[in-house]
C-alpha cells in the first residue's frame, strides 16, 4: 500500500534545528511562519532538494552527466517522497511564454525522457516514424511519385552573406531551375 504521508525526521538544513514533521501526500500543503523560521529551508532545501536528487539519481548515467546533482540535505530520514518539482515565488518569470514545465525546469527532463523512450509519430498519418537510409528515401520517393514532377529543395549556401550570381549561373548550366 502506498504511504499516505511524507515523513521528515531530523532536518538540519540552514536554520532548521532537528525538525521532524509528517505531511499529507497528494494534498496542497502550505508552510507558514515568521521570517527566518525555516519555511524555505523545509520546502525547497529539504523536500524539493531530496525529491529532485532522488529523481536525478534514478536516471541513467548518460542522462545524469547533463544534469547537475543536487546536494543531499542534512536530514536523518525522509520517507514517502515522490519526485518533486517546485516553483519559487521569487523566480517567477515575466515571460508570457513560460509554462510550469519551463519554470520548474522539468521540461528538459521530459524532453530527455521522450527522446529516449518515446516513439515519434507522423502528425498527418498517425503512423510511427522510422529511421531510413538515403537509399530507402530515394526508393520511396520514386515509387510514391512515379510519373509526376518532384521538386527537391535544399539550401545552396548557408551562413554566408554576399552575392551568388556565379553560383546560380553554374547551377542553371547543370540543368537546375
Amino acid at each position: 500500500m502506498a504511504e499516505e504521508s511524507i515523513f521528515i525526521k531530523g532536518a538540519r538544513v540552514h536554520n532548521l534545528k532537528d525538525v521532524s514533521v509528517r505531511l499529507p501526500r497528494n494534498k496542497i500543503i502550505v508552510i507558514t511562519g515568521v521570517s527566518g523560521s525555516g519555511k524555505s529551508s523545509l520546502a525547497f532545501d529539504t523536500l524539493y532538494a531530496e525529491g529532485q536528487r532522488r529523481y536525478v539519481e534514478s536516471l541513467s548515467a548518460y542522462a545524469r552527466q547533463f544534469i547537475g546533482l543536487m546536494q543531499k540535505p542534512d536530514v536523518d530520514l525522509i520517507e514517502g517522497l515522490s519526485p518533486a518539482i517546485a516553483i519559487d515565488q521569487k523566480s517567477a518569470s515575466k515571460n508570457p511564454r513560460s509554462t510550469v514545465g519551463t519554470l520548474t525546469e522539468i521540461y528538459d527532463y521530459l524532453r530527455l525522457l521522450f527522446a529516449r523512450a518515446g516513439v515519434p509519430y507522423c502528425p498527418n498519418h498517425n503512423i510511427p516514424i522510422t529511421k531510413q537510409s538515403p537509399q530507402e528515401i530515394v526508393e520511396h520517393v520514386l515509387a510514391e511519385y512515379k510519373g509526376r514532377t518532384v521538386a527537391l529543395l535544399a539550401p545552396a549556401v548557408e551562413g554566408r552573406k554576399g552575392e551568388y550570381r556565379k553560383l546560380i549561373e553554374d547551377v542553371q548550366r547543370k540543368g537546375f531551375e
